[in-house]
């Protein structure tokens, strides 16, 4: 490997991106009915640290249970896919990654990790790079819900793209098919794409992983809060509201909320706002949404995605899904 770079960055994204979308997310989400807003905002240094506790609650099984199937059928996916390539959208600290990557054999391998923090990049790739000198990887810098332009990649190798910590339930019902037929226009034939998906189970017990007994989650969501406050010269008094987290079982997904203890106005300094909230009045900070194996089949289907293998874990309820791109796009 004496010669080849094993580390490159690509910034798609401007300087302004996080700002631009963050003020254009609370303006419209605060002066809607009901009011809501995209979970991105959580992830601040300190909500980043929230969430790693949260991976660990006894209540919150769904990273223990994604990371177990990868234990097991990490082989399984690279001898199914035989993949030289690996894309993965929203990769963050690229830990569950790893156990993939070692199972592909890293010498050699382009890694792709995707997501829209510089500082997340970095520090996952330096670290990758330590640990797996051969490992060929390109940082990609960009909003993976906007058309993907990927970094030039091998030819004739297929490539694996991972989607997995059940992110795809952050979308909306309406905007999940959407989103798979972007993904499957960069796919080729011989191409695949894993998702981690978590499934429908007990309703208590999915509300339970989502407001925990130790409050972790309730901080995370109040996080939220203390961003807005720093960004956007907010005053939200954070003591002002309680944690919410609730099913709503006609669209399949847990939904956490705020809701304001008082009748409250909350000034909004660098958006000119000033947004009022009713006593009860509920904010809708996240919506997670919940699968069954063959609603997520159907989806991919509707995206012109064929199911190669579904990986399950009946106890803690989660599914880790391959699909291949065998059959031509649906528009």
């Amino acid at each position: 490997m004496t010669g080849i770079r094993t580390y490159d960055y690509t910034d798609t994204l401007d300087a302004e991106h996080y700002a631009t979308a963050l003020r254009a997310d609370i303006r419209d989400g605060l002066t809607r009915t009901p009011k809501s807003t995209a979970p991105t905002w959580f992830y601040d240094a300190r909500g980043s640290e929230l969430f790693e506790e949260i991976t660990q609650l006894e209540e919150y099984p769904l990273w223990r249970a994604e990371l177990g199937l990868f234990l097991l059928h990490a082989r399984d996916i690279a001898e199914r896919t035989k993949a030289r390539s690996l894309v993965e959208l929203g990769s963050g600290s690229s830990t569950k990654t790893k156990l993939i990557l070692e199972a592909l054999g890293p010498a050699g391998l382009h890694y792709v990790p995707v997501d829209v923090s510089e500082d997340a990049l970095h520090q996952a790739g330096a670290q990758l790079v330590q640990e797996y000198p051969q490992l060929v990887l390109h940082a990609l810098r960009a909003d993976f819900t906007t058309p993907l332009v990927l970094p030039e990649l091998p030819d004739g190798d297929p490539r694996l793209i991972a989607f997995i910590g059940s992110t795809l339930g952050n979308f909306r019902r309406s905007a999940r098919v959407p989103f798979l037929r972007e993904l499957r226009s960069i796919m080729r034939p011989e191409d695949f794409l894993l998702i981690g998906a978590d499934l429908v189970k007990d309703t208590q017990e999915m509300i339970a992983a989502y407001d925990d007994s130790e409050g972790v989650t309730a901080a995370f969501n109040k996080n939220l809060l203390y961003v807005l406050n720093r960004e956007l010269d907010a005053d939200f008094k954070p003591d002002a509201f309680e944690h919410r987290a609730v099913w709503n079982g006609a669209e399949q997904h847990i939904e956490m909320r705020l809701r304001s203890l008082a009748d409250q106005h909350v000034a909004i300094e660098r958006l000119g706002l000033t947004a009022h909230f009713d006593q009860g009045e509920e904010w809708i900070t996240e919506r997670s949404a919940k699968f069954t194996t063959d609603g997520l089949k159907a989806e991919l289907a509707a995206a012109g995605l064929d199911t190669d293998q579904v990986w399950a874990d009946p106890d803690a309820g989660f599914a880790v899904i391959l699909a291949t791109a065998h059959r031509p796009a649906v528009r």
